[in-house]
């Protein structure tokens, strides 16, 4: 199959690689407004180079990848459901929620899948985490931790338009709670701190944050975050059942240094940036995009299902503002 991929910064360049590794794509099609990122792409991984978006459509695509700035995503989806295109789309579908609703009604009902682009899904950790959950063997749920620290924050400018560490960190973690518990949040009490770059105060967010989730059943979400974390990159979810309890991320390279006598535990380099962390689940994540675009599974993870993780963010900002828990049902009414 050929496929066209938009924008190629950091993460577009990434899955431009992972893609021309993948059996089932026999040739790329790339863009960027940067004409030159572009031409390094095409030379390094064997793609075709085009001007714009339109002509990534004009080539004969069968599925696009988005991975352009966040502003660009409804439209460049939109053009994709219009073509006719399965579509990949890095989070998230649009910088508001009420963008991406609109989003969604265009989406719905058009025929064409939308994947959007949350890697733990794919984790095979996780993956495990959601079998485990599925199958009752760690019994009824009474407690999920999830952890994403991140190793530095990211530039001003970055910060600048995120829309706030939980809109743009936390997502994920609201994301995979969902996802492997098969539960909906119903409540959130946030907060939130600030103990490093002052930059990230000027934007009026947070570096350090915690949220507390109360799914639909019952089951208490401790979500844990920060942009300062020296020892590298840590991403991990605890699951606490009648029967038993399991970990995801609890392995060698996990950035934790253990102070108990005798334990060497971990005892591997730790990891220092999220596609060290998620190579794995980046590559099975867009495997899963090519079996989508050959119409052999739906989207695993559609855009309303990226809207439900948004919601969860709002709230906990808002519930960060106003130093209170707020109810999902209340920022849905918004």
């Amino acid at each position: 199959m050929r496929i066209g991929i938009m924008g190629l910064g950091r993460i577009g360049a990434f899955h431009a690689e992972t893609l021309a590794g993948l059996d089932a794509v026999d040739s790329l099609v790339v863009t960027d407004p940067v004409a030159a990122a572009a031409a390094s792409a095409a030379e390094r991984f064997g793609a075709t180079a085009v001007d714009s978006p339109e002509a990534v459509f004009a080539s004969g695509v069968d599925g696009v990848v988005i991975a352009a700035a966040t502003d660009a995503h409804p439209d460049l989806i939109l053009s994709a459901v219009k073509a006719g295109v399965p579509v990949f789309c890095e989070k998230p579908v649009a910088r508001g929620v009420e963008e991406s609703l609109e989003v969604l009604r265009t989406v719905e009902g058009s025929g064409v899948e939308v994947h959007i682009g949350y890697n733990r899904r794919f984790d095979a950790g996780c993956v495990a985490a959601r079998r485990a959950v599925v199958s009752g063997e760690l019994g009824d749920l009474h407690t999920v931790r999830s952890t994403t620290l991140d190793p530095a924050p990211p530039p001003p400018a970055y910060v600048a338009v995120s829309g706030g560490i939980f809109r743009d960190c936390s997502v994920h973690d609201f994301d995979i709670v969902r996802w492997v518990t098969g539960s909906e949040v119903a409540e959130v009490y946030a907060t939130g701190g600030n103990r490093g770059a002052e930059y990230i105060r000027e934007a009026d967010d947070v570096d350090t944050a915690s949220a507390l989730l109360t799914l639909d059943d019952g089951t208490i979400a401790v979500v844990s975050n920060s942009r300062h974390n020296a020892r590298g990159y840590d991403v991990r979810l605890e699951l606490h059942g009648m029967k038993d309890s399991i970990a995801v991320g609890l392995e060698d390279k996990l950035p934790l240094r253990s102070v108990e006598p005798g334990t060497a535990f971990p005892a591997g380099t730790p990891h220092t940036f999220f596609m060290d962390r998620f190579t794995a689940a980046y590559r099975a994540e867009l495997t899963a995009f090519t079996e989508v675009v050959a119409g052999t599974r739906p989207s695993p993870c559609t855009v309303a299902d990226a809207i439900e993780a948004s919601w969860i963010a709002e709230a906990c900002a808002l519930s960060l503002r106003e130093h209170r828990p707020v109810r999902l049902e209340e920022v849905r009414k918004g």
